[in-house]
């Protein structure tokens, strides 16, 4: 039976891809202590295990599932990485770049220090600064170098040693170094200054953020309008000044009708009022009769996200928002940037490319939808068009070589799609015409892009993998946790004392340049807040695509 499974595995190689791929996915989301070692680096060793069988996966098809990747990543982030060019942005964005920088210098002079050659050095960076995409970069880089078939092949086996070595302090150090020891290096308290920071954005510290409640923050009831309640010949506006209450709809006489902001009540209305339930609750319920009206309740209500595209909203506040006329009737839930969700508070600035997800009636939420850019369902429809497309051009241009000294240097395929995927992405959220790509496509793409090109990687250096590690392997460890310790240090002290952020996000800024979403993870548990989140969607956006690029650097700086 084992020889049957062997033998097919020869005859069929490309299953031993999806052999780690079944192995990594089991392994990678299972905790120990509270660690688990996440599915590409689970997948990763699951393939130097099945790599052992000594079974090559030659071909293509490591490079186009990683253009896939790369594609992915840029289009998912392109909104904000454009987006960050006015305000706090350019600050964020010169500090990322040091940061960045700091990351690639102090790889190369551990590398130097530690007499690791350019495939150990490549592994150490991916590792260390948990880039995984860079391995892919750095080894169209090493292929460059113009070196025979054998020597590409020993340097390109250790790029996988170096990393699996180094990736676990990675990532759990950086969330500490980040989390649990820069507030004490820093001497912050920092729960404390994200109470403060939400008290300037108008909002309060809730207790517990890992608690749900079935308390409802809005609602709409049914009241009947008199003279008495001084409501008569008035619109809710006039008779509530400041207050976001909206008349949804009005049964006059035996006629329902829609409202709106310039609705004058009469009495003898039954109007359904939406709004904070505390008001009606406290305010409206004292002074109208709360009637059942089971036809006039009948609201078509909606729950939907909305892409911020119009450049017209973008950098106001949700309190500027609260006054357009799209807003009437419409409650903001949840906001969501880069992928990470952040808090909701009145002085909080949306940004294009922001994901919105706002509750009210079907009405007010398509005027809304239409102000603000267009509503993100759930589709199916995948563009695979414009994909294919954006990785072909964005090849094509990556594959343009410029030599220096005898050393050629270019963007290499892999860049250009990262480049192609940030256009398009930004482009997206300008014209939604442009390339459809549901969130679940792009998580597919991302995570399967990646995880193959990894399992490939481990499958083929399996065999050198157990002595390379044998002869480097306490060394790598020590090396990598110098490597990832002293750009997060030296971030924490640059975003404290040089660009002076404000404690409550400067972590999240920190963790943002470093792309590590643990981190950010751990720093919110820390304080007890969402607000660190402020400081990681353009950070990340900006960090994602250098340090993926710097791959290249590493190859040429230690050549």
């Amino acid at each position: 039976m084992t020889a049957w499974f062997i033998d097919t595995l020869k005859t069929y190689p490309e299953l031993l891809i999806f052999v780690a791929l079944a192995l990594g996915f089991w392994i990678g989301p299972k905790k120990l202590g509270g660690f688990s070692l996440g599915n590409v680096t689970a997948t990763l060793l699951a393939a130097i295990v099945v790599g052992q069988l000594g079974i090559p996966i030659a071909g293509p098809i490591k490079s186009a599932f990683f253009l896939l990747f790369l594609f992915a990543v840029g289009y998912g982030v392109g909104p904000q990485f454009f987006a960050g060019l006015s305000k706090e942005g350019p600050k964020q964005i010169l500090f990322t770049v040091i940061v960045c920088s700091l990351c690639l210098a102090s790889v190369v002079a551990v590398s130097k220090f530690g007499g690791f050659d350019i495939g150990y050095a490549a592994g150490i960076y991916a590792g260390s600064q948990t880039i995984s995409a860079s391995i892919g970069v750095a080894t169209d880089q090493i292929n460059r170098l113009g070196q025979d078939p054998a020597a590409v092949k020993a340097i390109l086996d250790k790029i996988p040693v170096g990393y699996a070595v180094t990736y676990i302090y990675g990532t759990v150090g950086s969330a500490i170094v980040i989390a649990t020891l820069g507030p004490k290096l820093l001497r912050i308290d920092l729960p404390a200054a994200c109470v403060q920071y939400e008290a300037d954005l108008g909002g309060a510290m809730e207790s517990d953020p890992n608690i749900a409640s079935a308390y409802r923050k809005f609602d709409a009831h049914a009241y009947r309008v008199t003279e008495a309640s001084g409501l008569a010949g008035k619109t809710l506006r006039d008779a509530f000044p400041g207050v976001r209450i909206f008349a949804e709809r009005v049964r006059r006489g035996d006629e329902i009708v829609d409202a709106n902001d310039d609705t004058v009540l009469q009495a003898g209305d039954v109007a359904v009022i939406s709004g904070p339930r505390d008001f009606l609750v406290e305010q409206l319920d004292t002074k109208l009769a709360e009637v059942t009206d089971r036809e006039l309740l009948d609201l078509s209500v909606e729950k939907v996200d909305v892409l911020v595209r119009n450049k017209a909203y973008s950098n106001k506040t949700i309190s500027e928002l609260a006054e357009a006329p799209f807003a009437q009737g419409i409650f903001l839930r949840k906001i969501v940037r880069n992928l990470v969700e952040i808090p909701v508070y009145p002085n909080i600035e949306i940004l294009r490319g922001d994901i919105l997800t706002i509750v009210g009636s079907t009405r007010r939420t398509a005027e809304a939808v239409a102000a603000l850019g267009y509503a993100d369902r759930p589709t199916e429809a995948t563009d695979l068009a414009v994909v294919a497309a954006g990785i072909v051009v964005g090849g094509l241009i990556g594959a343009l070589t410029l030599t220096i000294s005898g050393v050629p240097i270019s963007l290499s395929p892999a860049g250009g799609a990262l480049l192609l995927g940030l256009i398009l992405g930004y482009l997206r959220a300008v014209n939604p015409i442009i390339g459809n790509i549901p969130a679940p496509s792009l998580w597919l793409m991302n995570t399967l892009g990646l995880n193959v090109f990894i399992a490939i990687v481990g499958i083929n250096a399996g065999p050198g993998f157990v002595q390379g590690l044998i002869e480097e392997g306490i060394s790598l460890f020590l090396w990598g946790i110098v490597a990832t310790s002293i750009p997060l240090v030296a971030g924490l002290y640059l975003g404290r004392y040089v660009f002076k952020f404000h404690p409550a996000i400067l972590f999240g800024v920190v963790a943002g340049a470093r792309t590590t979403t643990a981190a950010l993870g751990m720093v919110q548990e820390e304080a007890k807040s969402k607000v660190p989140a402020l400081g990681y969607g353009m950070p990340y956006a900006v960090g994602n695509t250098l340090l993926t690029i710097f791959g290249m650097a590493v190859v040429l700086l230690m050549s």
